[in-house]
């Protein structure tokens, strides 16, 4: 459409601003002109709120202004790591000329897109944690995902139903993940909104393109020796990962050497609302103390990585879980050993994030350093290892790799103090290179060479107080001051008058300048070409360097296991091929530690199996710690599998395949569905997902519906469970007294309470685990122990003794509950069939205790009536 209105003109900075923005309109462009990273229009508005920093405007008051902000190009470590902490893909777009050698505008280009999900910035890093990049692809049969770490080179897929990738989505918690464009809805529908997205074109999820772009990176004819070439779905999100780095500009990828998969049957299956009741790595409430919280005494950064991974998925294979224990149990027998180990790991720097930083071309000489001292550190490791007595710490002692030749190379070659940047200088060492120790001679002994002209030229004039300086003006000159003027040789050249002297340069110091001030450029230059051509060479040793990272990382969360045994007096668990679970004074591992110092733990005993008690029904009033009790059997299960030693006094289990917990109404609800609903859903995948070696925790079932509605729910699912085939192990706690009657019933059901001691006005919890049901539900104490209204909590004990005393009286008429509850009053009176109408119009579960106290008037104003 053509028009007569004139564009406004556009200066050339921004209209190369504009060809490039156009490139990446999805990101924060931070745009280098001079010495400021600076952003304009959106981005700059966007950026002044996350920064804090001032917000401008560019050709303010003309047809092109646009709102600017922008920070000093040396701040971008500071600045960088906000703008991708707070979910923005940030382009940094760099000047690639001097602008020295171009008479035109200088020629840029976007050097690195930093997203959440691709950094390897220090600063936007969290040590103990992996930084994820995630990408799903949606199969006609399976849904394919793969996890990418680029800081590590952790390269990992899998596929599997919406029920799998939501758990591993939950464990991995991938800062950002790639979806196709047309899956947006899908990946909404089905995971929920809680993920950083960025949606790619569609034809980037095609199987061709995903295995050739996979191979052409391994440099494989095919993906069968990583063991994946049966994941179609997986290998297809795997590639959208790979074209994801080269969009995004990180093309040295040498340290992604393989990609493995995820599998499935090798660990115990925990649905994410079990991750979430559990605590384990992540708390809704921000105060919580987590399980990990308490059980990391790792002291690597990779160790704590690796003890994550280990608590997200823990082991089914009897063999391999026992060789863990064997290896904690050497550490805890031999002291010495222990401590020695601990002590080099504590010298290790995060090598697995170096030999990455490496293969990137984004390390520095003081990091390449760190690398060998981290190297160095193993040395006694491997040395105490290989003459081990435990086998399986020999063969690890075995596996590490001594890298002298790399030790030594970097040890030659960089100076110990090395630069924190090459362009520091002084990163090379001495006698590495003939040619840079020469130019170091003569631009670092420039010092006594002036002062051998100044001594030479003063003796030569009679010139005493004559004086060499340098200033950025005219370089080098000789200072005399007027007193002497006269006595200055004819072939100086004068240059500067000040007030009390006169500045001159020679010939001798002009050439002298010309070779230092050269000398420090080609010594930058030189140096500059020497580190990065051992930083090449050392990209010779990534996989060896990586495997003794992944070393590394096994011996310390295993010395992190055996450090928590030794100082919470943790024990062995004995697993066999049984279907039971035996724990004998068992603890639950965080809230001992919450415990006010000199305060026991009451420690209680679990047994369960698939011929006499299969089901233990567990009663008691809220607060006295039913769900401890559940939750502390999982914990120690969990524990046990994970290879470490666990909170009791001895734990003989048979291996468990899959732990379900259902926690009651008071979890977050999500989706706006109501609580019950969740509650029923989230019990429905339990009973339809269940196994021979499943443990099953059920706490308050019901609970979010009226009390009739809960009985009966609670009590069908306590009777499903016990009459399917599989008999899985199971915790079912419930405040419903009426479901002791089960055990009458079903004969692998026992009833336990947990243990209450009546005081005259006030209830006592002892939190111990008794066999028998429970009598009462102490609803009231509780009430009391919240703070409840004193008028609330008598009138209720009234109504309570009045109820008690009816029903054991009604119980023999064989009348209805409600009728029962109420057959204390004369109904044929019809202002007390009006009442009798209001009470039983009560929710009871809905009512807070302001609306109840107003009924209770509202019914007392009705009797007074009478």
């Amino acid at each position: 459409m053509a028009s007569n209105e004139k564009l406004p003109k556009e200066t050339p900075l921004m209209k190369q601003y504009n060809e490039i923005k156009r490139k990446y309109p999805d990101a924060c462009l931070l745009f280098r002109v001079g010495d400021f990273y600076e952003t304009f229009g959106e981005d700059a508005i966007r950026a002044a709120k996350i920064l804090g920093i001032v917000l401008t405007k560019r050709g303010s008051g003309t047809e092109t202004e646009t709102a600017l902000a922008g920070f000093p190009h040396h701040s971008l470590n500071t600045y960088l790591p906000k703008l991708v902490k707070a979910g923005l893909r940030v382009a940094i777009c760099d000047q690639l000329e001097d602008p020295k050698m171009t008479k035109t505008i200088v020629k840029r280009g976007v050097t690195e897109l930093v997203t959440p999900g691709v950094a390897m910035n220090d600063e936007v890093l969290h040590a103990k944690t992996n930084n994820f990049l995630g990408s799903v692809h949606f199969g006609k049969k399976a849904v394919g995902i793969a996890f990418l770490d680029i800081s590590t080179g952790e390269f990992l897929t899998a596929q599997g139903n919406d029920e799998y990738i939501d758990k591993l989505l939950q464990n991995f918690g991938p800062s950002e993940v790639l979806v196709p464009k047309a899956n947006k809805a899908d990946f909404r529908d089905r995971f929920g909104d809680r993920f950083n997205t960025f949606f790619l074109e569609d034809w980037v999820y095609k199987p061709d393109y995903a295995l050739e772009t996979l191979t052409k990176h391994f440099q494989t004819n095919s993906l069968k020796g990583f063991g994946v070439e049966d994941l179609p779905e997986g290998i297809i999100a795997s590639g959208a990962v790979l074209y994801y780095l080269s969009e995004t500009q990180h093309s040295r990828l040498g340290h992604i050497t393989s990609i493995q998969r995820i599998a499935e049957d090798a660990y115990v299956w925990m649905d994410r609302f079990t991750i979430r009741n559990l605590e384990l790595y992540h708390s809704y409430n921000p105060n919580a103390v987590t399980l990990l919280d308490v059980i990391d005494r790792t002291l690597s950064p990779m160790g704590g990585r690796l003890l994550k991974r280990w608590l997200a998925l823990p082991l089914k294979d009897i063999g391999k879980i026992r060789n863990r224990h064997e290896i904690v149990s050497y550490l805890m027998e031999d002291r010495d050993a222990l401590s020695k180990i601990q002590q080099q790991i504590k010298l290790i720097s995060d090598m697995e994030r170096l030999i990455s930083k490496v293969a990137a071309g984004k390390v520095s000489p003081r990091e390449v350093v760190y690398l060998k001292d981290s190297l160095d550190a193993i040395i006694p490791v491997k040395t105490l290892a290989t003459a081990s007595s435990q086998p399986a710490v020999k063969a690890m002692g075995e596996q590490l790799h001594a890298c002298d030749v790399l030790r030594e190379k970097i040890r030659t070659m960089l100076n110990p103090d090395a630069p924190v940047a090459i362009a520091k200088g002084n990163a090379i060492a001495t006698g590495v290179n003939a040619e840079l120790d020469e130019l170091r001679s003569i631009a670092y002994s420039g010092k006594e060479f002036l002062e051998g002209i100044e001594r030479r030229e003063s003796e030569r004039t009679g010139i005493s107080s004559l004086k060499i300086s340098f200033n950025n003006v005219f370089g080098y000159y000789i200072e005399v001051r007027n007193t002497h003027k006269e006595k200055v040789p004819e072939e100086w050249i004068r240059k500067q008058t000040l007030v009390n002297a006169e500045r001159y340069i020679t010939e001798e110091l002009k050439e002298y300048e010309t070779k230092i001030l050269g000398a420090e450029e080609k010594i930058q230059k030189l140096e500059s070409e020497l580190f990065e051509q051992l930083v090449i060479w050392i990209g010779s040793y990534i996989q060896q360097v990586q495997q003794n990272a992944m070393l590394v990382a096994q011996l310390d969360c295993l010395a992190s296991f055996a450090q928590l045994a030794i100082e919470n007096k943790y024990v062995c668990p004995v697993l066999d091929e049984s279907f039971s679970l035996k724990i004998n004074a068992g603890r639950h591992p965080v809230i001992e530690k919450q415990l006010p110092v000199g305060t026991p733990y009451i420690a209680n005993d679990v047994l369960l199996d698939r011929d006499r008690q299969q089901i233990i029904m567990i009663t008691g009033p809220n607060m006295s710690g039913k769900s401890a009790i559940l939750r502390q059997t999982a914990l120690i299960v969990l524990l046990a599998q994970m290879g470490s030693f666990v909170p009791a006094e001895s734990v003989e289990m048979g291996v468990v395949d899959k732990i379900f917990t259902r926690v009651g109404a008071s979890d977050n609800i999500s989706m706006g569905e109501s609580t019950f609903m969740v509650e029923m859903n989230e019990t429905a995948s339990i009973l339809n997902n269940i196994s021979d070696r499943s443990l099953v925790l059920l706490d308050e079932i019901g609970r979010g519906t009226s009390t009739y509605d809960g009985i009966s729910i609670a009590w069908a699912i306590a009777e499903y469970l016990h009459e399917h085939p599989a008999k899985p192990k199971t915790l079912f706690a419930t405040h419903y007294h009426e479901l002791n009657e089960m055990t009458d019933l079903l004969p692998r059901i026992r009833n336990f309470n947990v243990s209450v001691k009546e005081l005259k006005d006030d209830v006592l919890f002892l939190r111990k685990l008794v066999e028998g049901g429970s009598a009462h539900s102490f609803g009231i104490h509780v009430a009391k122990m919240a703070g409840m209204p004193q008028t609330v909590i008598s009138n209720a004990q009234k109504l309570l003794k009045k109820l008690e005393k009816d029903h054991s009286g009604e119980a023999l008429n064989g009348k209805s509950d409600p009728e029962m509850q109420l057959s204390f009053f004369n109904l044929d009176d019809p202002l007390l069939e009006e009442i009798r109408e209001e009470i039983i119009g009560i929710d009871i579960n809905t009512l807070t205790p302001v609306e109840a106290l107003m009924k209770l008037n509202e019914i007392k104003r009705m009797l007074g009536k009478k």
